[in-house]
């Protein structure tokens, strides 16, 4: 019997190989995408590890990187809103984010934890949405670009980032926001990518931090 079942999973496996499959086979059931829990937020479309808890929509590995370097102490302002404010909140002393779309405001602002702060911001171009990093009067460690009117967000967040602080910009090779990336490069900010597969999707995206020579995350 022990041996018919070896020669059962040996055609089974040769089947799946002839199909192309059993690559995928293997990655299901222990490889990394299964470990970073992508397989789990691929099915249920959420941005949430292996066991479920949210992450932010960045690559795994910006993700992986960040996660060893931020500390409890500091202060974190998001442009974009959602499973990213609820990690940062678990990770750091307070977040602030800035929404514009109304409905996914209205979801997230439920859900975060006393040191979180959402605020709805209609959408303007080079209105109030980018300037709400300088509106609150404070200095944060991280400032996340992840929304929208991203050149104007970073135009307006500079002077809102305290000694050492750093921009986690996502989507960061696309090419529609490179006045974005040369203003900070201008300012003697440098650029670090990671590069890699995302929750959710199945593409390949990358997240860039922006930093100086000295940088709240020890780069």
């Amino acid at each position: 019997m022990a041996v018919f079942s070896k020669q059962v999973k040996k055609l089974i496996i040769g089947v799946m190989k002839a199909l192309d499959i059993y690559s995928i086979y293997l990655l299901r059931v222990g490889g990394v995408p299964r470990e970073d829990g992508w397989f789990r937020s691929f099915r249920e479309e959420r941005s949430v590890d292996l066991d479920g808890n949210p992450i932010p929509w960045l690559t795994y590995p910006a993700i992986a990187f960040i996660a060893r370097r931020i500390r409890p102490d500091m202060s974190v302002f998001e442009y974009g809103c959602g499973s990213s404010t609820l990690w940062w909140a678990q990770r750091v002393k307070e977040v602030v984010a800035c929404e514009h779309d109304r409905e996914w405001y209205r979801s997230v602002v439920t859900k975060v934890p006393d040191n979180a702060t959402v605020h709805h911001v209609p959408l303007e171009y080079g209105g109030e949405y980018c300037h709400k990093v300088s509106a609150t009067g404070k200095k944060f460690d991280i400032v996340v670009v992840d929304g929208r009117d991203r050149v104007n967000c970073v135009r307006n967040a500079v002077g809102s980032l305290a000694p050492g602080g750093v921009f986690i910009w996502d989507n960061s090779d696309r090419e529609e926001y490179r006045e974005g990336y040369q203003l900070l490069f201008d300012q003697g900010f440098k650029k670090i990518e990671f590069t890699g597969m995302i929750p959710i999707m199945s593409c390949r995206s990358e997240t860039g931090i922006f930093y100086r020579q000295e940088n709240c995350l020890g780069i």
